[in-house]
């Protein structure tokens, strides 16, 4: 066989093992991508927004989940528990007789629950990251009241944005409790959904 005829068989296994690897990295991605939509859901399409790339969105997201594997993220005891459900039914009331005020001590106490559950509480950017990776369907939540809130601190934003922002923290906070139902209370008419 002449010396050519293996040169273009060696060329042919060359191109078949590239279009062999590249359609191997192609299946890949697309499972990385099903399964991080999966995961985070809208969580993701704001990632995207964000990054302006889908795959600097994708590494984003695998990096939350990465550094979020080294936080010892715990369950509160059933005397924690009790005592934020107890605080939480207390800003409610306090919703009715001073709107503004409730909605910053909502703020704290769900950044409170976040320390005592070991989620690191540096900065709002940095835990609406961290919270996203176990709790993607709320972290929305989480961003919305706290604009409402910021809006709220540089001005007045009226009682219908500070409810629909005491509305947000509830969503987030009942699910760092760990709430399958809503807390049980007297919630006041003018905080509830």
């Amino acid at each position: 066989m002449p010396v050519w005829s293996w040169f273009f068989i060696a060329a042919g296994v060359l191109i078949a093992l590239t279009l062999l690897l590249a359609a191997v990295l192609a299946a890949t991605g697309r499972r990385r991508t099903r399964r991080l939509k999966q995961h985070f859901g809208p969580e993701y399409e704001h990632a995207v927004e964000d990054a302006g790339d889908r795959r600097a969105a994708e590494n984003e997201l695998v990096a939350r989940e990465r550094k979020r594997k080294r936080f010892d993220i715990v369950a509160l005891t059933p005397e924690a528990h009790r005592r934020y459900s107890e605080q939480w039914v207390e800003v409610q009331r306090s919703f009715v007789d001073d709107p503004s005020s409730a909605v910053g001590y909502a703020d704290r106490l769900v950044t409170e629950v976040m320390r005592e559950r070991g989620y690191p509480i540096s900065d709002f950017d940095q835990r609406a990251s961290d919270i996203s990776v176990d709790h993607p369907g709320t972290v929305e939540h989480y961003r919305a009241a706290h604009t409402l809130h910021l809006a709220q601190e540089k001005a007045d934003i009226g009682t219908e944005a500070q409810r629909q922002a005491f509305v947000h923290y509830r969503a987030l906070f009942e699910e760092l409790l760990g709430a399958d139902r809503a807390i049980e209370n007297d919630t006041p008419k003018e905080a509830t959904a």
